[in-house]
């Protein structure tokens, strides 16, 4: 890849369209304020293609806009100040946050700290982004190790959410349920939740994943669930006050697990869209009316973060973030193995084979536009 900023686009109504295409932003002309990152790696997870699906609807295409019609998915991985027109951001400064899948970010930050700085450039601006708009400064992250950046940028973002999920479902009791269906639970964000909620130890609630057959064995080795059921085998999931957590968003999933637990499935909690095709493009099944049992209710993430940061503080948030985090990452390091790739050709393959559901979940692919 040349040092032409350089976007990677993908087609709103078909996401397997994708093209890279020079970026419209200019290194040489930075105004007063603003600061350029060279996006040197990010992950990419089945999380991702939920953002992609429900891009107009939670305004995920806002955060990076594109020409008509296209997008930039937003990853999460790191970057590096190449320039800088703001006395707090100098060049050379590392950072972690919300990117996208091109070689380059234009930023203008703001309420610049010692651990970050917000990017409050026009167009994010009227975003509900919460720590979408956050960049962590690397130096003064307790968490963070060069070692340490794959399981980062693979499971931090993924892992906030758990984390807001767990604390959204405690609040509200788990709604009476002594079950919880984590669907789609070879998904990172699946375990990932999973293990959140068995670190805080729930008492009542037993964790239970759904997933296909092939997936069995390795849900079952991560230790994080009370109990695996596949898909095939939801007639045997156990009766009682029930509750579901969806990373999925399949109708047919959806109409089967109502029918089974009907006035016992208290509430449906739908968070992302993994098998997305089925589901024809949105976040969530839709067209179920009438079935019985809770039906889906979409689960926002930021505005639980937002919530919890206006309670205990942005620094109390981030605290008990980091104590929940320095117990998910030794866990976290033993579920997958990375797979870098690097370069246009390799990043577009890979993003491929994530919308068609064949990257397996003991992968971690860290993908780096940049080649070498």
């Amino acid at each position: 890849m040349s040092s032409q900023p350089t976007d990677f686009i993908v087609d709103k109504n078909d996401l397997r369209n994708g093209k890279f295409v020079p970026s419209a932003l200019d290194p040489d002309a930075l105004k007063p304020g603003q600061a350029l990152l060279k996006v040197d790696r990010f992950a990419l997870t089945a999380n991702n293609v939920t953002y992609a699906v429900a891009g107009d609807s939670f305004s995920y295409w806002g955060f990076f806009p594109a020409e008509d019609g296209w997008g930039r998915v937003p990853v999460w991985g790191y970057g590096d100040v190449i320039a800088s027109a703001h006395d707090q951001v100098p060049v050379g400064k590392r950072v972690y946050g919300y990117f996208p899948m091109s070689t380059h970010l234009l930023v203008e930050p703001d309420n610049v700290t010692k651990n970050s700085f917000t990017d409050v450039s026009a167009h994010r601006r009227d975003i509900h982004g919460g720590a979408y708009n956050n960049y962590q400064h690397t130096e003064s992250d307790p968490t963070h190790s060069p070692a340490n950046e794959p399981q980062i940028m693979l499971f931090r973002g993924l892992f906030i959410t758990g984390f807001a999920l767990d604390d959204f479902l405690a609040e509200n009791a788990f709604w009476g349920a002594e079950n919880v269906v984590i669907i789609s639970a070879s998904s990172k964000t699946g375990y990932s939740t999973a293990q959140v909620m068995k670190q805080n130890k729930r008492p009542g609630v037993r964790i239970i994943g759904l997933t296909s057959a092939g997936n069995v064995g390795f849900v079952e080795g991560l230790g994080c669930y009370d109990q695996v059921v596949a898909y095939d085998d939801i007639g045997s999931l156990p009766k009682g006050p029930t509750m579901t957590v969806d990373m999925a968003g399949n109708p047919d999933t959806q109409a089967a697990l109502r029918r089974h637990y009907a006035d016992d499935l208290k509430y449906y909690c739908q968070v992302g869209g993994t098998h997305w095709e089925a589901a024809g493009g949105t976040l969530g099944g839709g067209g179920d009316d009438g079935l019985p049992g809770a039906a889906p209710e979409i689960f926002f993430a930021p505005g639980v973060i937002g919530k919890r940061i206006e309670e205990w503080g942005a620094a109390g948030f981030q605290a008990r973030v980091n104590e929940s985090w320095s117990q998910f990452l030794p866990a976290a390091k033993d579920w997958v193995r990375i797979v870098p790739c690097t370069g246009p050709d390799a990043v577009q393959k890979i993003f491929l084979e994530m919308l068609d559901g064949k990257v397996r979940p003991d992968q971690g692919p860290i993908l780096s536009l940049w080649e070498g």
